[in-house]
């Protein structure tokens, strides 16, 4: 497969909104930064900030960032995209499906553009990739693609490997497509899979702790759990484990693959700077037209 692999959503209507001015006087641009509190937000944060650096986009200068994680807790995800709509940020940048899925329950006036989240048509995030719909654009991940391709990677790696353990995060909703593709690759290659839908970290470890009595070949861990512990498990169990976050074969996972992150950073503060650049609208929404629910 290519070292690029992505779905591009289109730019929707809501591409043509400029970003928001007070006023009185021209205000710099606020940018919400919603992400799920998995291993690997901390660099997309750190790439994210080099681009738009890079872009003329001096923090401080000429933009501001409302940065919100949630720190392991999907549950938080819809209170901080609320607090975002409250402060009334001129455009939300969210990282991974369920991130997408809050900013999106927050706001529809607001434009959203979205990095590394799954399919987004299988998500529920737009109507389809010809016709968005609403607020909404960005890159998708083939994530559940991937996770498919890994069931594929382990019968390579692992010929007389025949049982998969899949471990999904219940919460998000992403879980489903992950699933079924993964269910999709073990029907084609022969290879049972055993899905365990994970709700806590302390159920992650519990479920390492009963997979030592009757051992899988191989696990493939879904990229919002946490990885880093289910990597570092994986070692202690001595199972092989796949997951399709670049950081997870760093942590002490077997293998990993995944599109290159800086180049779906850029793409996508790329879009993000198309904002900037529209062209004014009298019916575009102001700051202080926006809801706060």
């Amino acid at each position: 497969m290519g070292r690029r692999e992505f779905i591009t959503v289109l730019v929707s209507a809501a591409a043509a909104w400029p970003l928001a001015t007070d006023a009185q006087q021209p205000r710099v641009p606020v940018v919400g930064i919603l992400v799920v509190g998995a291993p690997g937000s901390e660099l997309f944060w750190r790439l994210f900030r080099e681009v738009m650096q890079e872009l003329g986009y001096i923090e401080g200068q000429n933009i501001r960032y409302e940065f919100r994680s949630d720190q392991g807790q999907i549950s938080r995800l819809p209170e901080l995209a609320a607090e975002l709509v409250r402060l009334k940020v001129d455009v939300f940048v969210t990282w991974f499906t369920p991130a997408a899925q809050a900013a999106k329950q927050a706001t529809r006036e607001i434009p959203i553009v979205m990095m590394l989240v799954g399919n987004p048509i299988e998500t529920g995030l737009v109507e389809s990739l010809p016709r968005p719909g609403g607020n909404i654009t960005g890159m998708a991940g083939v994530g559940a693609e991937l996770a498919g391709k890994s069931v594929e990677l382990i019968r390579d790696m692992l010929p007389s490997g025949h049982r998969v353990v899949a471990l999904a995060n219940a919460p998000d909703p992403f879980s489903k497509p992950f699933l079924d593709h993964i269910r999709l690759a073990g029907t084609a290659t022969g290879t049972i899979i055993d899905p365990i839908m994970i709700y806590s970290v302390e159920q992650l470890e519990a479920a390492f702790q009963a997979m030592e009595k009757d051992k899988p070949n191989a696990i493939i861990v879904q990229p919002s759990l946490p990885t880093k512990r289910a990597a570092e498990l994986a070692v202690k169990y001595r199972i092989p484990a796949v997951s399709v976050i670049r950081g997870f074969a760093e942590d002490g996972g077997l293998v990993a693959f995944q599109s290159t992150e800086v180049d779906l950073y850029r793409q996508s503060a790329i879009m993000w700077t198309r904002f900037l650049k529209a062209p004014s609208r009298p019916t575009c929404p102001s700051s202080n037209q926006r809801s706060s629910s």
